[in-house]
């Protein structure tokens, strides 16, 4: 049987509030973790003019509803099972996803909103086929994978202490 770090006697929707958790979490951590580990280094690879194009084109695809939904989905779970948590008086748990959810909007949010989105508006502008496209095109991807890699790994900790908060001595350690 499924554990949750739902309390002992706690109504059974909230059994999959955790789960939920965990499916946004990783769906975003593994967003940020495909862009750094292939996209683009494939683009880098590529002629510098097709690079900026395809980067315009996946940055325009990406604001989807399927996105949106995990992307700005996460902090709301998140905040929703923190709150629950405490309401429950499962603090462990409720401090871990507080802190989940903290670093999330700072590594994720804050990080995309402050450096990716604007080097995204700017790439948006760019002629493609301009003479200084390999210019333009190197210093938007030292820029945005170094920033990227920030949110990967923002993400990942932020999954990895949603999921901490499964393990039997979150769920039923209560602090007073």
């Amino acid at each position: 049987m499924m554990r949750s770090f739902a309390p002992p006697g706690a109504p059974a929707l909230l059994t999959i509030l955790p789960l939920i958790s965990v499916g946004f979490s990783g769906a975003c951590f593994g967003f940020f973790f495909a862009w750094q580990s292939s996209t683009l280094r494939g683009l880098d690879m590529i002629d510098p003019a097709t690079a900026i194009e395809a980067m315009q084109a996946m940055n325009a695809s990406v604001r989807n509803p399927l996105f949106g939904t995990f992307y700005f989905g996460t902090p709301l779970v998140l905040a929703l099972s923190t709150v629950v948590m405490a309401v429950l008086r499962a603090r462990v748990a409720a401090v871990v996803l507080g802190l989940a959810l903290v670093l999330h909007m700072v590594g994720v949010f804050g990080v995309t909103a402050t450096i990716n989105v604007p080097l995204n508006q700017d790439l948006a502008a760019v002629d493609a086929q301009a003479p200084e496209a390999a210019t333009i095109w190197q210093a938007y991807s030292t820029r945005w994978q170094s920033a990227n890699l920030i949110r990967m790994i923002a993400a990942g900790v932020s999954l990895m202490l949603v999921a901490a908060t499964l393990t039997p001595t979150a769920r039923n350690r209560r602090r007073s």
